[in-house]
């Protein structure tokens, strides 16, 4: 699955952006997606999932009620709508794939970050104060 992030930009402080995030490949629709962030100097942040139905969502505390996962299967689009944003979320956004499917044995929810692989390339979501 190859992904591409899209949708950043700048915007001030207390506004939204929707990033999107188009796969390749008919294996999306099986897999579940994740959202991360990279901001300058720090590690990567994982931030939201969604199952592969779209059945069950997980979000960081760190954006919880503020940011919502969603996904599009007939689109292969995963999407993160984010609301009342802040300085602090300027960072790099990316979109990755989990690895394996529900079938496998070792299967849970929520993913820890350790289980997404296959990131796509990022989009820079700047918010000014």
């Amino acid at each position: 699955v190859q992904l591409q992030a899209c949708g950043g930009g700048l915007v001030q402080a207390g506004g939204s952006l929707r990033l999107s995030c188009v796969a390749s490949g008919r294996t999306f629709v099986r897999r579940d997606m994740g959202w991360f962030r990279q901001a300058p100097g720090k590690e990567r942040e994982f931030l939201a999932a969604i199952m592969w139905n779209g059945g069950m969502t997980f979000n960081a505390d760190s954006v919880k009620g503020r940011f919502t996962i969603s996904r599009d299967n007939a689109k292969n689009t995963v999407y993160l709508q984010m609301n009342s944003l802040k300085p602090e979320d300027t960072a790099v956004y990316y979109c990755a794939t989990r690895r394996g499917t529900i079938y496998d044995p070792t299967y849970h929810w929520p993913p820890a970050p350790v289980d997404f692989g296959s990131w796509g390339q990022g989009t820079l979501v700047t918010v000014s104060s």
